[in-house]
């Protein structure tokens, strides 16, 4: 068991070395930009990356306030859902309305990574393949969708 600050510490580490992985890396647009920390540049749209001492995802979080906003991006990325997956090579998990980790109301289109723990460093490889590839391909999928999204904003 890890104290807060020890835990605190291995998750900085993590994200650090995830960064360093994807710091020479352009954004589709040729920018350099914070991959850990993306920007879509809508207030309501984000991409996440999230690992515990379980499991790992990847996701598009839909946060606007008014749900029925929301379900209007939702539908939008629904749209686009064959060609995302197309990007991203795979098939994603898609929830209308669900509830984020602090009891908010969000629509989010995710992928899982289970049997992972962020604590260990032996699965930090296992985690990064993880990540890397699926930021890139959102990122690529982003430069090619977001201006279909700008009327919703």
């Amino acid at each position: 068991m890890f104290t807060k600050e020890e835990a605190s510490a291995i998750k900085k580490e993590f994200w650090t070395g995830l960064a360093q992985r994807l710091e020479t890396r352009r954004s589709a647009s040729g920018k350099r930009i914070n991959w850990v920390n993306y920007k879509t540049g809508s207030r309501d749209i984000y991409f996440r990356m999230y690992a515990d001492k379980k499991k790992a995802f990847i996701s598009i979080d839909l946060g606007h306030e008014d749900i029925g906003i929301q379900e209007l991006f939702y539908e939008q990325f629904l749209e686009f859902k064959s060609y995302l997956h197309n990007i991203l090579g795979e098939e994603w998990d898609w929830e209308l309305h669900t509830s984020d980790e602090i009891g908010r109301t969000v629509s989010k289109i995710s992928k899982t990574l289970t049997d992972v723990n962020v604590f260990n460093k032996k699965d930090w490889n296992k985690l990064y393949d993880f990540f890397k590839p699926r930021i890139i391909a959102l990122d690529e999928f982003w430069f090619d969708a977001k201006d279909n999204f700008d009327a919703l904003k």
